[in-house]
């Protein structure tokens, strides 16, 4: 089953539970993954990479807007954020701890050669696709750095 039959059975779930945090939420990955697959050049079908990255980035929508409202001392604005990022969340792959994120980072710097912060971009690139759903950028991109910065 595809991502986008996934979302679509979850969200037929949540309007029979009349949930509105789930359908909220569904309704925008739904809408994404719409507009990617409508976008000039882009393929009939997402591939699960692509799909994957949409749904990343819902989440971090959400959490970078709960993390805004919490700052502003709104909770109460924070939390639907927080909720709706949690359902997003459920149809992403297990997210991988930081000790095997470094394994995998260090595996490959060893594997291509690279020294010092110049190859960054390379390590950086190769980590993510290998890495694709399973971790942040923002996580890799500073693990990268402390292993090529050593």
């Amino acid at each position: 089953m595809s991502l986008q039959q996934e979302v679509m059975t979850a969200l037929k779930d949540a309007m029979k539970a009349k949930d509105q945090t789930a359908l909220t939420a569904l309704r925008a990955v739904k809408s994404a993954i719409l507009l990617a697959q409508t976008e000039s050049g882009a393929q009939a079908d997402l591939t699960e990479e692509q799909e994957l990255k949409i749904l990343q980035k819902q989440v971090k929508q959400r959490k970078d807007s709960a993390a805004v409202y919490i700052e502003q001392g709104r909770e109460d604005l924070a939390a639907p954020e927080l909720a709706e990022a949690e359902i997003i969340s459920q149809f992403l792959p297990e997210a991988l701890s930081e000790e095997e994120i470094e394994k995998v980072v260090v595996t490959t710097i060893d594997r291509i050669g690279a020294d010092g912060m110049k190859d960054m971009g390379k390590v950086m690139g190769m980590v993510s696709k290998e890495l694709a759903g399973q971790a942040d950028g923002k996580t890799i991109s500073n693990i990268v750095k402390q292993k090529l910065s050593q």
